[in-house]
């Protein structure tokens, strides 16, 4: 497996692009089978996400090529619902192609999907409101089985604002008759950009990003070339590089309404931030000062794909932070890998106090789950000495030439 090898001590400074969000581009890669005819995402991000999704879409008929930056889906070639099932378990993303299919064919057959571990990720909530809708599911050796024959529109009540599940219930139901309702529906911006991408094929989706989502079936969606929205944990996370190493940033294709709860946490660490409309800068002090206390919340709370990085940041400000993960139990799993940096971590069920030291010291850590391991990233350029830090193609799944952008900005950073 690839590492990266970092030499710690050098302050991030520079401009730098956001790329097109892995987040955005999972479900509408998902959707794309929708319309009968081709969709063009311009600026589409080569992640390791991306192209287990592409593989897929291949299983099931529907090819894909790269366009320059730009990717085209020919999503009406889909002609089978079965997933293949070491694709399904390799990425958690695969659970969204199972609307879309059965909005199109009326079966699908999937296995349970995988991706990071960083704790437990029940489908449940997709499951029951598929069921909601009138798909008849059955499990057979680890399979489950959708039959979509009899779906229809439904009022659906979430009992936790599942992101997932809002999606997948969009996307069934886009080409329903009648009109679906979700209440207690996530509200992340990545399902806005859901909804922008189906209006724009001719779908009738509102209310995305509110509790209360209704979406209008049509007879037919048509293909359209879309540009997804730009990564708000990519941006918090350079935000964070710039901040741990007492650095300054701008980024270019951000959006600063996405991440308020992250800025607002930086600030209070004693950075400057500016914002604009399209962009964001900011220059961190000498050394960080401890907050308070960070709660993970669905949005617009504090995002929990934000955390380890926040984390990491904790472990060199002055002071001492409090971290509570209220979204996964698993996502303090990089404590150990900081505290062998020399971090000072107590961790107890889902907190985590942390007393900030002066500074951490390189050493030989791995990667866990793809946020965790951008952390230790993080953490290896704030660091004394070199770091070799393993694993990052979980790292791949996420963040495209996250070594290439960091040397640009100024780091000591080698893929190995």
């Amino acid at each position: 497996m690839a590492g990266f090898r970092i030499c710690g001590g050098e302050k991030i400074e520079g401009t730098l692009r956001v790329d097109t969000a892995k987040n955005a581009v999972l479900p509408i890669l998902a959707a794309s089978v929708l319309p009968q005819e081709d969709t063009v995402l311009t600026d589409c991000p080569r992640l390791g996400d991306v192209e287990c999704m592409r593989g897929i879409l291949r299983m099931l008929g529907c090819e894909s090529c790269w366009e320059g930056d730009a990717l085209r889906i020919c999503g009406g070639a889909l002609s089978q619902g079965e997933m293949p099932e070491e694709l399904s378990k390799r990425v958690r993303s695969s659970i969204f192609l199972l609307g879309p299919v059965l909005g199109r064919l009326r079966m699908a057959t999937m296995a349970y999907p995988g991706g990071c571990e960083i704790g437990l990720r029940p489908i449940d909530l997709h499951l029951s409101a598929l069921k909601r809708m009138g798909v008849r599911i059955s499990e057979e050796g680890g399979m489950l089985r959708c039959d979509g024959r009899d779906m229809h529109a439904a009022d659906i009540h979430l009992d936790y604002p599942s992101v997932g599940a809002t999606e997948n219930i969009i996307m069934a139901a886009a080409l329903l008759p009648g009109r679906t309702t979700i209440s207690n529906a996530a509200r992340e911006p990545e399902i806005e950009d859901l909804q922008r991408y189906i209006n724009a094929m001719g779908g009738h989706v509102q209310g995305a990003g509110s509790p209360l989502i209704v979406i209008e079936g049509v007879s037919r969606l048509h293909g359209v070339t879309y540009q997804p929205m730009p990564d708000r944990i990519a941006t918090g996370t350079y935000l964070c590089a710039a901040a741990i190493t007492g650095g300054q940033i701008e980024l270019t294709n951000a959006r600063p309404r996405d991440l308020t709860a992250v800025l607002d946490k930086l600030r209070a660490m004693g950075c400057v931030i500016a914002e604009g409309e399209q962009a964001l800068y900011l220059s961190a002090p000498e050394r960080l000062q401890s907050f308070d206390a960070l709660q993970t919340q669905p949005h617009p709370g504090f995002p929990t794909d934000m955390q380890s990085q926040m984390l990491a940041l904790a472990c060199v400000c002055r002071g001492a932070s409090v971290i509570e993960e209220k979204v996964f139990e698993n996502r303090f799993a990089i404590a150990g890998d900081l505290c062998r940096m020399g971090a000072n971590i107590r961790v107890t069920g889902r907190a985590a106090l942390i007393q900030g030291v002066e500074r951490l010291h390189g050493a030989h850590v791995a990667a866990h789950d793809l946020r965790g391991g951008a952390a230790l990233v993080l953490a290896a350029l704030a660091a004394s000495g070199e770091t070799l830090v393993e694993d990052v193609h979980l790292i791949d799944r996420g963040y495209e030439r996250m070594e290439e952008k960091l040397t640009a900005l100024g780091a000591k950073i080698a893929r190995v």
